[in-house]
């Protein structure tokens, strides 16, 4: 595995955008071509990135109308992780654990060049795949874990439960006189 380049497995042509692009492009983009992430570029340069989770959280936040007016670059984070093509699988793998981001734009003397992600990887070695499921349960326990941070401190939130519309055992709440689960609340 250590003889294996980033660069023998990345994504040589990823799919990219004007920094000055709407969410409503990218999203497009995304749904296209059916990736989770939009490079943004300008000659041939990374600004940023876009991934699924801006797309739903800027939906939440600002609504469906507002995806024309948001640009890109103003949701992308501020700091993204990077590999060169001539690292190693395995310093790939470790950058991947360690920041805990599915996808990285690969730069070689200052362009963007490619990307290199979770699948890319386990294409390659399957094998692997064991140890990226644990860390992907982490991470999911992590957030469950905010979550629940969050539904303790809501002055609605009445107990643990089943929820009497979709059924689903969570923490409930009162809504419409019914004790519902959150989604449940939210769909409401």
């Amino acid at each position: 595995m250590g003889k294996v380049l980033v660069a023998d497995i990345m994504t040589k042509d990823p799919i990219t955008a004007s920094p000055s692009s709407n969410l409503f492009e990218c999203t497009k983009k995304m749904v296209r071509k059916h990736v989770g992430s939009v490079l943004l570029v300008e000659d041939k340069k990374l600004k940023g990135i876009i991934t699924q989770r801006d797309i739903l959280w800027a939906l939440i936040k600002k609504g469906k109308k507002d995806l024309k007016e948001i640009k890109a670059i103003d949701i992308s984070p501020k700091k993204i992780i990077t590999i060169k093509p001539t690292a190693t699988l395995e310093e790939a793998i470790s950058k991947i654990k360690k920041s805990k981001f599915e996808r990285l734009p690969v730069i070689h003397e200052g362009n963007l060049v490619g990307i290199v992600t979770v699948k890319d990887i386990l294409r390659l070695h399957p094998n692997i795949y064991p140890e990226l499921k644990e860390l992907s349960k982490i991470r999911e326990q992590t957030k469950k874990l905010k979550n629940l941070k969050k539904i303790l401190k809501d002055k609605d939130f009445i107990k643990e439960g089943y929820c009497s519309q979709c059924g689903e055992k969570g923490p409930l709440f009162r809504f419409n006189n019914l004790l519902v689960c959150d989604s449940c609340r939210r769909a409401m």
